[in-house]
């Protein structure tokens, strides 16, 4: 299961580009907390200590226990918005986790077996078309990643959404098409399995977003 970050936070009084702006000088990054019908919580973290777990690339999929004016909050990052010029944090989304809460979350996929993979022994290559996979399941029990078996495939096959063994609860959040995980390339020369490969490309559509907008504090 995915790990669960525990971070501090403080109470923000005020919200807004000015009080934002206030908070970052202090080395500290804004963030709200909203969401199993509560009041939003404006919150600020230490730069450093949120900075280091964002860097993992794996913060939007991790569970975080915010402690806040003697409180525990459970919650997920739903949105983090960067600096466009120096890439700094300028603020974070979370959703708050009621008891069960089921939420869409991105899980990496864990390529398996390509030394028994034929197409590949064959000197062809992996043409990975997705490097997550968006999958429906409860807060409490998201896995660290979705293992896709290349064992036994061979040029111009496929693996898609309904050849992955899920975990036990889990869905796949995207249920109106067989999305293509990755396909098995011809060698470099070109053959149909590379027509079919862009396509499997072409045919997936960006993931939807998800969180709120934080009172106008992302820039400025």
């Amino acid at each position: 299961m995915a790990e669960i970050v525990v971070l501090e936070a403080n109470v923000r009084e005020r919200g807004g580009k000015g009080a934002a702006r206030a908070i970052r000088k202090a080395g500290r990054v804004p963030a709200v907390i909203y969401g199993d019908k509560q009041d939003p919580i404006l919150v600020s973290f230490g730069y450093q200590d949120l900075a280091k777990h964002i860097n993992t690339g794996r913060f939007m999929s991790m569970l975080v226990e915010v402690h806040v004016g003697g409180d525990e909050v459970r919650s997920i990052a739903r949105d983090i918005q960067f600096d466009p010029v120096r890439d700094t944090i300028q603020h974070v989304d979370f959703l708050r986790l009621g008891k069960g809460a089921r939420i869409v979350v991105e899980v990496a996929c864990n390529f398996l077996n390509e030394d028994e993979c034929t197409g590949l022994t064959r000197g062809g290559s992996l043409n990975v078309v997705r490097y997550e996979i968006e999958l429906e399941c409860r807060a409490t029990q998201i896995p660290e990643s979705i293992d896709v078996d290349l064992a036994g495939l061979d040029i111009g096959d496929s693996v898609h959404g309904s050849d992955l063994t899920l975990p036990e609860g889990a869905t796949l959040a995207i249920d109106d098409r067989d999305f293509t995980v990755c396909t098995i390339a011809a060698p470099s020369g070109g053959s149909d399995a590379d027509d079919d490969a862009a396509a499997a490309e072409g045919e997936e559509t960006a993931g939807e977003g998800e969180g709120e907008e934080a009172a106008g504090e992302g820039e400025g």
